[in-house]
């Protein structure tokens, strides 16, 4: 490391103002449940994000590339340097939660969340640490529940960072939110499964590192069960009748080289072997995927959106733009738009680290009230941050000059990923409302326990606000 390089490092470490590290930011309510190995890679992970991965974003995003075909057929040498940097530092997989898990980084689900706080900070850093999504949930699926041969073909060469994934569930001509809605039709053939249909939000596909589809189809549409119909089978990406259609963009981005893509399947052949844990277990297995994953997307979104908020504090506090006469931060309407911000940051993440205390206490499906709340809370936040840091910055705001304008369609899009807010929403609403008869009943209870104390005290019940007021004289008929 250079001199000039270590200058910025301890400038950035020990300037006065700046924040603590962040193994000292964790909120005292979840520092009993965090390691002290875990605090320390926690600053860890913080220095690489904030000192080498931060400043490789713009390389990142420039080695990429133009034109279509180059975009989504380019690796960005920037990307293999972080990932040797990465390993060297040890911060490599820290996903994978240690409860459940043999063979992540030994974290549990709190812990990696706050990391992933930090690794939301930056475009590229949690590809270089081997923690971005659809990997991360792919590489659970198989860990969880794949054979020993799916394992070693596909789950280690994933936990090395070797080859990429993606994930094979939305399809364009249904509403995918109900998943009993999925098409794709899986039929076997002898020791072969035939796999005809579409899928599009196929995140990950562009990537030409991208080598298995992992891919949820209708297996057995005659089911009476509706939710035994469907299985989740390991598709090899350079199996013959895959057609990559086009790739999709996110409010104009293309996320290339990793993309999102448009995917036909037309009489794909697919051993049976690569059946993961049995036909019609579909649904078992994306509940057991998407759970933890929420997790993680939510914690990266408090990332961005700390993000915004030091972009927004620091646009406030240049000295060359001043609006009538005065820095941004001396109107008052800005710093109360600070302190909302850092109030919705502060709740948004307490809300997901008590999701993930849940997690590791149990299991996913022990959580799922705390996942969906924040799943649908956090994104939400992370807008309303982004938005002000926006309205902070004007037109530079919505421009390519700033993250900013990256930052929200990405936010964006976390309200439909894993499940629409809408389907969570319902959900929580259903189970609440179950409550509906008890509470009728509590209520009924009280207020006989109320006349019963009155009568024991001679007290007549009567409204506190009783006026019995008379307007007019009385008839005299």
């Amino acid at each position: 490391m250079s001199q000039a390089k270590n200058d910025v490092s301890e400038k950035l470490m020990i300037d006065a103002n700046a924040q603590p590290p962040a193994s000292e930011r964790i909120p005292i309510i979840a520092r009993p449940f965090v390691s002290d190995r875990a605090k320390k890679t926690l600053d860890t992970v913080e220095k690489f994000v904030e000192e080498e991965c931060v400043p490789a974003d713009p390389v990142y995003v420039q080695q990429i590339g133009e034109g279509v075909a180059s975009r989504f057929s380019s690796h960005p040498p920037v990307i293999e340097d972080l990932k040797k940097r990465a390993k060297e530092l040890g911060l490599w997989n820290m996903f994978l939660p240690k409860n459940h898990f043999k063979e992540g980084a030994g974290f549990s689900n709190l812990e990696y969340g706050l990391m992933a706080e930090m690794l939301g900070k930056s475009r590229v850093a949690s590809e270089a640490t081997n923690c971005a999504a659809p990997d991360t949930g792919n590489m659970e699926v198989i860990a969880k529940y794949g054979t020993e041969q799916q394992k070693r073909e596909w789950l280690t060469p994933l936990l090395e960072g070797k080859i990429r994934s993606a994930f094979l569930m939305t399809e364009p001509q249904v509403a995918s939110s109900d998943a009993t809605n999925i098409e794709l039709r899986m039929q076997q053939e002898g020791n072969e499964w035939i796999l005809n249909g579409q899928k599009w939000w196929s995140s990950g596909a562009g990537d030409p590192r991208c080598q298995i589809y992992i891919v949820m189809g209708k297996s057995d549409p005659s089911n009476p069960k509706p939710y035994a119909q469907q299985s989740v089978i390991l598709v090899p990406a350079s199996t013959p009748g895959i057609t990559i259609n086009r790739m999709l963009s996110v409010f104009g981005y293309d996320d290339a080289p990793h993309g999102h893509g448009h995917i036909s399947f037309n009489n794909v052949r697919v051993p049976a072997s690569n059946m993961v844990l049995g036909p019609g277990r579909g649904f078992e297995i994306i509940q057991g995927r998407l759970g933890p994953g929420r997790i993680h997307h939510a914690m990266r979104n408090i990332g961005s959106a700390e993000k915004a908020l030091e972009w927004m504090i620091a646009r406030m506090n240049d000295p060359a733009k001043k609006p009538f006469g005065k820095n941004l931060s001396e109107h008052g309407v800005m710093l109360e738009r600070v302190a909302r911000s850092r109030i919705e940051i502060d709740a948004a993440r307490l809300m997901v680290l008590n999701a993930a205390i849940k997690i590791d206490s149990k299991d996913a499906k022990a959580a799922l009230k705390e996942i969906a709340e924040a799943k649908v809370f956090v994104p939400k936040v992370m807008l309303d941050v982004v938005d002000k840091a926006i309205q902070a910055f004007g037109g530079a705001g919505v421009s390519q000059d700033t993250p900013l304008a990256n930052m929200y369609a990405q936010g964006r899009t976390m309200r439909i990923v894993d499940g629409p807010d809408e389907v969570h929403l319902l959900q929580m609403g259903r189970n609440e409302n179950r409550r509906g008869t008890a509470l009728r009943k509590k209520l009924a209870w009280q207020k006989e326990a109320t006349e019963q104390v009155a009568r024991k005290y001679g007290i007549q019940k009567k409204d506190p606000l009783q006026l019995d007021r008379v307007s007019g004289k009385q008839s005299k008929l």
